[in-house]
This record gives structure tokens, C-alpha cells and sequence, in this order.
């Protein structure tokens, strides 16, 4: 061990005496400071504006323009330039000779240079370092393991490049010629995992070999073990490569013997980098301060009650527009998006299925218009270079699942070994695939049993089946909507009571809009649910008093004459932006959030809502209007060209009117729950698509809140995570330009200055 030290020693004052190293180190340090000061000091600005700041520390240090990720796209290019003349120097000068006829052994020539290379990467860190200690005096709250664990990462990464460059130096005796075999080895494992990803044999090799994005996973703040141990396999390969390049020069062997063990000592790599890879091998670290690499709490249990097997299989329609998402070369970039979950729950399989039918998307739309079904199918993977015969025809796919309700459209079914099953869907929006809210809803749903919401229907009340203005489609059934009941956890479904009582199973009755009041027949039926606790949630419209409250009576409840207006010179009067109460906030965390944000419900043509507690029920509203220039209107109705004034003589007056209400009851051992809104537009298909300007809605977080407190909580799942605290820095922007002095005039001051002083000191001796 000594020797191997003596040899580092020796290497460094070398490395240090050369003019090249100090070069680098303050062209480094440049870079860092120009990195950090341009990024802090934008943050500044905008704290100085008032903009509000979030997330500090990762924007600082991990995010698109961080100081980390900067430095780490760039590292490439300092190793090489460093490495290179480790053994080619040896090799051109003679010295080598000289090494070979010491007691020292290759492996300890190896081994001392590389020590070397650590040191040498180990000051690249203590750079960065730096600005690491300046945040953490001057960031409120900076996430310390996080960033610690990104310079891991990038000190993980430097050791890897500089056994890469160790193992190049010793093949070559040109400085140059070794620089650029770094280069060119760093360039091949980085772009390798993408070689061979639509055969399977190649796939997991070629993908592990990869080296782009291991560190990012640092910067992110996750540590696991498939990484770590990626990084010391490619050290210790690259070093006993080298010694046995050394060792091949001192004894001469055959050919074959000694692409022999070339050949073993990768392939051990290899299996031991396969064995790493597999989920049950995997360890996970999260260093970030609110664990955002990791399933929240709420997942994480429902994971760990799953017993037994799951298995994913992903139904993919080539001629489906989604059908990019499970292509073969796509399956390892897929698997990341349950790699959480496996994490979790190791015995999670994914397979795939492919097959082509008529989609409702279909890929390619408007070309090949002249080739339909399975011309067109062999069309585009003759073009995509695929096998069609790995494709299942429309009739064959059928017999295996019953597809046509989806649209033939991507799907993911979820089944465990007791043969429950639950669906995933992509949705219509920017994000496309589930995120961690709709998977563990799926996975929840095996738990417990899926809430069932009947939508009343009868008397004119809003459709759950139609995609027109007024309608519920969009929040009730649609399967592309991300938000929609039957995507969050719940059973949707219409109920008659005319000829038949109110199933069992059904946990939550909506009326919305009767346009005709109940039978006593039906009032008797719903009398009966009610008894048995059921919650409801009822939704009126101005001029339908006579239909609804006859029903709203029985709770204590009545819609109030005329229709609710407020002042505003952009919209309809009939317009009202609802607000928020303090009993919502304490009814729900992301209501007092939405408070805060002083957003609002929108509710075009409402009507107030008059209450009283004689009926048994615990009141509260949730929404109300506007306690000024709101007014409850009898007279006009004519909202786009009448005349709007407040008549007190017939009882018009400028208050705040409740518009919703949540009325609980305790039923024996179960509260029962009962939502009662003025208006049913609010959540109707226009309204959920409709942006105003001027009006920060949030007319979904009401639905979602209202079935989730009707459910007791159960769906849709709680994924939130807290918010960030490091929000604040602790200079102003007047610190700019001293910064900008010290990051990039001090620090490469110093460090220019002390290699002007070794060369001075090396002259004069």
C-alpha cells in the first residue's frame, strides 16, 4: 500500500508541475463560478421582484441550468485531457523500462496512477464544494443530502472517465491518440443503450452498459444500488484491463490466451452488472428532504398490503396513435415508469402484447388513407422496421380481451394471481401516462371495494352518457380523461328508482337538475336510502324550485327564488365566482390551499341556497358569493341587455349567499353526507374545458373534493406532496456583482496564482 501511495505522490507532483493540470483546474473553476453566479444571481432577481421562489436548491445545483448538470455535461471533455499522458508518457519516454525492471508490480503502477486521478478529481469537487458550503449559509433551508448526493454522483462519474482514460493511456504511447480514445469509448457508452433495444437478447446488456443518466440519478437525489455498483464495475474492468495491458507487454502470451481473459474478465462484468440490475437486487437511497423520489406514504401501503404476484400487460394497436409508448425499443424507458412500484413490490412483471385494429386514434392519420387494417398495419412496420408477424389480427386480439370499449386505444391491464384485474388507460392530456395517482388508484382498487356513484335519471336531469355542453360525460365516464370518476377509483353508473329501490351497493346517489318533481313512489325509495345512511349530491338550477325542493326540504334546504348576480364588466352578471369558505378549508387541506390561492368556483346562472338545522343535519356552507356587489335578482332575467339594480322593496339585498352546503348525520356507527350545490352547470362538460380570463377556477377540485369527502377519503387517491421549504435566500440582489467577483475572479485567481508558483519554484530549482 505504501508503494502504491509513494507511486500516487510521485504522479501528482508530475500531474501539478505540468502547466496543463492547473489549466484545467481554473478553466473548471471559471465554468462552476460563470455557471453559478449567471443562475444565483437570476434567482435574486426574481426573489427582488416579488415572483416567489421555490425549490432553491435544486434549481441552484440540479435543475436544467443548475450548476451541477451544467458541469457534469461538460466533465467529458476535462478527463481525457488529464489522463492522457498517465501512461502514454511512460510508454513514449522509455520509463516504462525502467518501472518494469523495479519491484514494483503493474498492478501497483496501476493502481498508484489512478489514486492520482482520484485525488485529482476529488479537487474538481472540492470546487463545487464551494458553492455548496456559500448555500448553505445563505439558502433557507437548503436540502444538504440532496446536493451531497449530486457531487456523489459527479465524483462517481470523474472516477469512471479517469479508469476509462487510464486504461486508453496504456495502449498507446501518443498523448493525443489516447485523449481521443477516451473520448471515443465515453461517446460509445453513452449512446450504446440505445443499440439493440428491439431485440430482446441485446436489450438488457446494452442498456446496462449505458453510462447516460447514471449520474443524473445523483443530481436528482436518488442513490441506488444498480449505480453504485455501476460505477465501481467499470473502475475496477477499465484498471484490471490496464494491469492486464501492462502485464501482457511484460510476458508475452498467445493470441488466444489472452483475448481469453480479456474476454472472461468482461464477461464477469457483465454478469455481476446483470445480477445488479435485477429488481430484487436493487437498493434505494432518497437523500431529497421530502422524498421526491420515492411513493408517497399512501402508496407506499397500499403496495405493501398487495400479497402475492402482479403482472402488467400492455396492450399495444400499431395502428393506434399511442403505439410509439410500448415498441420494443421503447421497453426499457417503459419499465422506468413503474420502476417505483418495483422498487416496492420486486415481483411485478411486465409483458406486451401487440396487435392491429381500427383505432379511435389511428397512428399515422391521413396517410396511407388508401391502405386499411392489415395492409396498413404491414405497411408501417415494414417502415419501422418491426415484425409483423409478432402482431396479433383484430379477430385474434378479441378472443384474448375485450378491447372494443377501450377504442382499441393503448391499455394496461392489472392483474394479480388471484385473478383480480384493473385497467390503466393513456389520457388525453400533456402528460399522457398515468402518473403515481391513477396507478395506485388501480392498485387500490384490489383492496377495497370501488365506491359506486349512480347518477339519477328520469326527470330530466343531466346525461353522464353525452358529450354535449350541459352534460357530465367528461367527469363521469369518459375513459380518456384523466380526472373522470371511473379513472380515480370509482364505479359510474345511471339508476331509475321508478320501478325499483336503490341497489345496495350503491354508495353515492346524484341528482342533478330534475326538471320534475319525485313520486311519491320514488320519494318512498329514496326515503330508504337515506334511512340507511347513503350520501347524495345534489345539485339545483335557478327555476327549478318546484322539481327540487320538495327533495332539498327533507334536509332542511330550499333553492331560493330568482337567481344569484354579481357585478363584472367582462361577463354575464349571471356569472358567479363562488368562494371559498373557512369550514371548506377545514373540511379538506387542498381547499384551504385553494383558499389561500383566493381562486374561486365558477357557476354560471346559480341560485342561493336558504338553510335550517331543524332537520337532524349539521350544516356548513362551502361556497359563497361575494359579500359585495352580489345580490340575489327576482326581477331580471334578461342578463345580457337588462337593467340590474338591487330593489330592496322586493327583497333583493347585497350579501354573501351560500351556494354550497355540506350537511352531515350521524346514521349509528356511520356519518352520512350530503353535498347540496345552486348550481349543476358548474361541473358540466363546457364548464370543465371553459377559461376565463381574469377567474382563477377550480371548478375540478371541487368534484374531486366532493367525491372524495362523500367516500370518506377512500378515492381518488391523496398523492400530494408537502411543499418546498427552501424558498427564501438571504442576500439581496446588491450581492450580485460580489458574487459574480468571487466566483469567477477569486476563485480562478487563487487557483492560477498557486500553479504560477509551482512553475516558478520548478524553474528556479
Amino acid at each position: 500500500m505504501k508503494t502504491i501511495f509513494r507511486l500516487a505522490k510521485t504522479e501528482l507532483r508530475i500531474l501539478f508541475c505540468s502547466p496543463v493540470s492547473w489549466l484545467i483546474l481554473v478553466i473548471f473553476a471559471f465554468q462552476a463560478g460563470l455557471n453559478f453566479s449567471d443562475n444565483f444571481g437570476g434567482q435574486l432577481k426574481r426573489q427582488a421582484l416579488e415572483y416567489g421562489l421555490g425549490g432553491i436548491t435544486k434549481e441552484t445545483f440540479a435543475g436544467y441550468t443548475g450548476l451541477f448538470v451544467s458541469m457534469l455535461k461538460s466533465l467529458y471533455l476535462y478527463i481525457p485531457l488529464i489522463t492522457m499522458g498517465l501512461m502514454s508518457r511512460e510508454l513514449s519516454s522509455g520509463s516504462i523500462k525502467f518501472l518494469y525492471s523495479s519491484p514494483i508490480t503493474t498492478t501497483q503502477i496501476i493502481l498508484g496512477k489512478y489514486l492520482s486521478m482520484l485525488i485529482y478529481g476529488a479537487m474538481l469537487v472540492v470546487i463545487l464544494l464551494i458553492y455548496v458550503v456559500f448555500g448553505a449559509f445563505t439558502i433557507e433551508n437548503m436540502d444538504l443530502p440532496f446536493v451531497l448526493t449530486g457531487l456523489l454522483g459527479l465524483y462517481l462519474l470523474t472516477c469512471a472517465y479517469a479508469a476509462i482514460g487510464l486504461f486508453m493511456s496504456s495502449i498507446t504511447s501518443y498523448q493525443v491518440v489516447a485523449a481521443m480514445g477516451t473520448l471515443a469509448v465515453l461517446a460509445v457508452l453513452n449512446f450504446i443503450g440505445e443499440i439493440g433495444q428491439d431485440i430482446s437478447l441485446v436489450r438488457d446488456i446494452t442498456y446496462w452498459l449505458s453510462i447516460s443518466g447514471r449520474a443524473y440519478k445523483f443530481l436528482a437525489g436518488i442513490i441506488c444500488s444498480e449505480d453504485i455498483l455501476y460505477f465501481i464495475i467499470v473502475v475496477m474492468l477499465f484498471i484490471l484491463l490496464s494491469v492486464m495491458r501492462l502485464q501482457a507487454a511484460r510476458k508475452k502470451r498467445s493470441s488466444l490466451v489472452t483475448s481469453a481473459r480479456y474476454f472472461a474478465v468482461v464477461g464477469c462484468a457483465l454478469f455481476i452488472g446483470y445480477l445488479s440490475s435485477l429488481p430484487v437486487c436493487k437498493f434505494y437511497y432518497d437523500a431529497t428532504a421530502l422524498k421526491v423520489n420515492t411513493l408517497t406514504p399512501g402508496s407506499q401501503e397500499v403496495v405493501k398490503n398487495l400479497d402475492g404476484g402482479l403482472k402488467i400487460t400492455t396492450y399495444m394497436n400499431i395502428l393506434d396513435a399511442n403505439y410509439g409508448s410500448a415498441l420494443p425499443s421503447q421497453l426499457k424507458s417503459d419499465f422506468e415508469r413503474f420502476e417505483q412500484y418495483v422498487r416496492f413490490k420486486p415481483e411485478i412483471k411486465m409483458e406486451y402484447v401487440y396487435y392491429y385494429a381500427s383505432s379511435v386514434e389511428p397512428s399515422f392519420d391521413g396517410r396511407f388513407m388508401e391502405l386499411q387494417g392489415k395492409e396498413r398495419a404491414e405497411r408501417i412496420c415494414k417502415i419501422m422496421n418491426l415484425d409483423f408477424d409478432m402482431f396479433l389480427s383484430q379477430e385474434e386480439i378479441d378472443q384474448v380481451i375485450d378491447l372494443k370499449s377501450e377504442g382499441y386505444r393503448f391499455v394496461r391491464v392489472l392483474e394479480r394471481e388471484n385473478g383480480q384485474k384493473a385497467t390503466l388507460r393513456l389520457y388525453n392530456d400533456m402528460m399522457k401516462h398515468p402518473s403515481e395517482t391513477e396507478i395506485t388508484t388501480a392498485l387500490k382498487r384490489f383492496l377495497v371495494p370501488a365506491p359506486k356513484v349512480a347518477f339519477l335519471t328520469g326527470h330530466g336531469e343531466r346525461s353522464v352518457n353525452s358529450g354535449g355542453d350541459r352534460f357530465y360525460y367528461t367527469f363521469a365516464r369518459s375513459i380518456y380523461f384523466r380526472h373522470s370518476l371511473i379513472n380515480q377509483g370509482f364505479d359510474a353508473m345511471t339508476l331509475s328508482i321508478k320501478d325499483k329501490d336503490i341497489p345496495e351497493d350503491v354508495n353515492i346517489l346524484v341528482i342533478a337538475d330534475m326538471r320534475s318533481p319525485l313520486s311519491d313512489e320514488e320519494m318512498a325509495r329514496l326515503e330508504r336510502y337515506i334511512d340507511r345512511g347513503g350520501n347524495l349530491f345534489i345539485l339545483g338550477e335557478p327555476n327549478r324550485q318546484e322539481a327540487m325542493n320538495p327533495l332539498l326540504s327533507r334536509f332542511g334546504v330550499k333553492l331560493m327564488p330568482g337567481t344569484l348576480v354579481q357585478r363584472n364588466q367582462d361577463y354575464l352578471p349571471s356569472v358567479i365566482t363562488a368562494r371559498l369558505t373557512d369550514h371548506a378549508a377545514a373540511q379538506s387541506p387542498r381547499y384551504a390551499k385553494v383558499k389561500d390561492w383566493e381562486a374561486c368556483i365558477a357557476m354560471p346562472d346559480a341560485s342561493a341556497l336558504q338553510y335550517d338545522t331543524d332537520k337532524g343535519y349539521t350544516v356548513k356552507p362551502i361556497a359563497t358569493t361575494l359579500p359585495k356587489d352580489s345580490w340575489n335578482e327576482l326581477e331580471t332575467t334578461d342578463f345580457l341587455d337588462g337593467e340590474l339594480s338591487i330593489n330592496e322593496a322586493i327583497g333583493e339585498k347585497e350579501a354573501s349567499y351560500p351556494i354550497v352546503l355540506a350537511l352531515t348525520c350521524q346514521r349509528g356507527a356511520k356519518e352520512q353526507r350530503i353535498v347540496i350545490a345552486g348550481d349543476a352547470d358548474c361541473i358540466s362538460n363546457t364548464e370543465l374545458a371553459n377559461s376565463r380570463n381574469g377567474i382563477f377556477a377550480v371548478n375540478f377540485d371541487f368534484i374531486s373534493e366532493t367525491f372524495k369527502w362523500l367516500s370518506y377519503g377512500e378515492f381518488p387517491i391523496e398523492t400530494s406532496r408537502p411543499e418546498a421549504i427552501d424558498n427564501t435566500i438571504f442576500l439581496t440582489r446588491k450581492a450580485t456583482p460580489w458574487i459574480k467577483a468571487f466566483s469567477l475572479g477569486v476563485i480562478p485567481f487563487i487557483l492560477a496564482f498557486a500553479g504560477l508558483m509551482v512553475w516558478y519554484k520548478r524553474r528556479k530549482f
